[in-house]
């Protein structure tokens, strides 16, 4: 993403080479910023060829291969493009013909490389997990340009083996494959990262200011994962619920006006409770007339906070009696958003640069 010239001690060591010595660049340092992914498109095989990356993680869905595989291609490949595709289309940036998502992620590497242009050994790239531009691919890019140290961020403040842990995997696979593999480091989750917190806090106060009501309630929902995730062991609940309790502090709203929900479950076995869109329901249906949505798990606004909270949740909290209702943006590529990016980089890259 950033072309870097070369300082003297790359051009000093390049002439120290042996006559015939093949060019090696080495000495510079990547950040690379790991995402989940998105479509290429919102057509049937577009939709397609994601879902079945996606849905094929041992990671993300831990069901017997047995009994997920026909589960899987028979039915669900079958069903969920064509209906995925239209909500993605309803969401769309038409003029880059991608997902806002991508254009978001792509805004958070470039700003970050803004930032860090202080000390110019460093390259930042991004990169999905699932589809386009993919992990390896650019891996490879900045080994070739000179990265002897990665670094990995993944833009997941929460951590979970269906996010951070299967991004780090494909990074690891990558690894495996390579004759001289760069140093690596994964930065850790930043649930609770002082920086997250303040970021959160003020993005909020600035989208609440903006309303032309004050709501009764805030909710604070993260996406969902099965309850038996948690019971093996996976942090990610305890993460969400120290974030939401931080978040809520921060702003020093009461605890009665604030709840912590999960939202876009699949299947048919128990997710995290409260669910969000029973809870929207629940709120319409007792009295309530306004209420706003935040997902400080999100990194970038995505389907499931532009199409399934904005949307759909605003459809069940009006079509049950609400009357007032807000879907504040994630941090995505804003200022405060690249203010938690960097200060994870900078924290990180102690050490190296």
């Amino acid at each position: 993403m950033n072309e870097v010239p070369k300082s003297n001690r790359f051009a000093n060591e390049a002439a120290a080479l042996p006559a015939g010595h093949a060019p090696v660049a080495h000495g510079r340092v990547g950040v690379l910023l790991l995402n989940l992914g998105t479509p290429s498109g919102t057509d049937y095989w577009s939709m397609r060829r994601y879902l079945k990356e996606f849905l094929s993680d041992r990671r993300v869905i831990e069901v017997p291969r047995w009994k997920w595989w026909p589960i899987l291609n028979l039915i669900i490949l079958t069903i969920r493009p064509g209906r995925k595709g239209k909500d993605y289309a309803t969401i769309w940036n038409n003029e880059r013909n991608e997902s806002p998502f991508k254009t978001i992620t792509r805004g958070q590497a470039e700003q970050l490389a803004a930032r860090l242009k202080d000390e110019p050994r460093i390259i930042v790239d991004w990169a999905m997990r699932y589809a386009t531009p993919t992990t390896e691919s650019r891996i490879l890019a900045l080994k070739e340009s000179g990265c002897d140290r990665i670094l990995l961020l993944p833009l997941y403040p929460q951590y979970a083996g269906a996010t951070t842990a299967t991004a780090c995997d494909e990074a690891f696979r990558t690894l495996m494959k390579m004759r001289w593999q760069p140093t690596v480091r994964a930065a850790p989750s930043y649930h609770d990262h002082p920086v997250y917190i303040d970021a959160l806090a003020r993005s909020m106060q600035k989208h609440l200011a903006k309303l032309d009501f004050e709501p009764e309630k805030i909710i604070a929902t993260f996406h969902g994962m099965p309850q038996k995730y948690l019971q093996k062991g996976d942090p990610y609940h305890c993460q969400c619920q120290k974030t939401s309790r931080l978040l809520r502090e921060k702003l020093a709203i009461p605890q009665e006006r604030w709840l912590t929900t999960f939202q876009s479950r699949f299947g048919n076995e128990p997710w995290l409770q409260p669910y969000t869109d029973k809870t929207v329901e629940s709120l319409a249906r007792g009295g309530t007339k306004s209420v706003a949505l935040v997902a400080p798990g999100f990194s970038a606004d995505c389907l499931e906070t532009l199409e399934e909270l904005d949307r759909e949740n605003r459809h069940i909290f009006e079509s049950n009696g609400g009357e007032k209702f807000a879907y504040l943006p994630a941090l995505n590529d804003s200022p405060e958003g690249i203010d938690v990016i960097e200060a994870i980089a900078r924290g990180e890259l102690m050490g190296w640069v």
